[in-house]
């Protein structure tokens, strides 16, 4: 395994945590929090940005705009089911999300989540340095090889790990601020 591949395996684990973060709403309206959600249209269970437009008209709304109208029902039925927390508004045209203020105790569970979010980056990040060792060690380097590949993986995890840790940072202060 080389630094390169190492690299990779760790800023993929940077953008899981960081689609994961986006699934934590901050009190604003963000098409991201339709991930997920799955309409069955024709039966055919299907994501919502496929049979909609989302908008974002102002911070606290969200605007979903299907493309065929005889299926604002199943969309709309499909949003309960998910639980989001935010109950659905059909105008006949449109639904409309508006999304609630957060309170306190609210932030504060998003900002426990977004920290458990941030330590399973750091367990994922701490699994890559410890199967590249291990395939290091496998190689039969000369030792001062092996030496340099492996101080080259802890700087590696050192960097990924202060990522993280901003990362999560930035986050709890965007779902902390009022």
């Amino acid at each position: 395994m080389t630094i390169n591949e190492v690299e990779q395996k760790m800023q993929k684990a940077i953008e899981n945590m960081e689609t994961r973060f986006l699934n934590v709403r901050a009190g604003r309206a963000n098409p991201a929090m339709l991930n997920g959600i799955m309409v069955d249209y024709y039966g055919t269970p299907t994501p919502i940005n496929t049979l909609a437009s989302v908008n974002v008209p102002e911070a606290k709304q969200l605007f979903i705009k299907p493309f065929d109208r005889s299926i604002l029902k199943d969309i709309e039925r499909a949003i309960n089911e998910a639980n989001i927390g935010i109950t659905p508004t059909n105008n006949g045209e449109v639904i409309i999300l508006t999304v609630p203020d957060l309170t306190e105790e609210t932030r504060r569970d998003y900002v426990k989540q977004v920290k458990a979010m941030a330590e399973d980056a750091k367990v994922a990040l701490r699994n890559i340095r410890q199967d590249a060792n291990n395939s290091v060690k496998r190689e039969e380097l000369p030792e001062d090889e092996e030496k340099a590949m492996l101080e080259d993986i802890q700087e590696l995890i050192n960097k990924y790990n202060k990522v993280v840790e901003e990362k999560a940072k930035i986050k709890e202060q965007e779902l902390m601020q009022v």
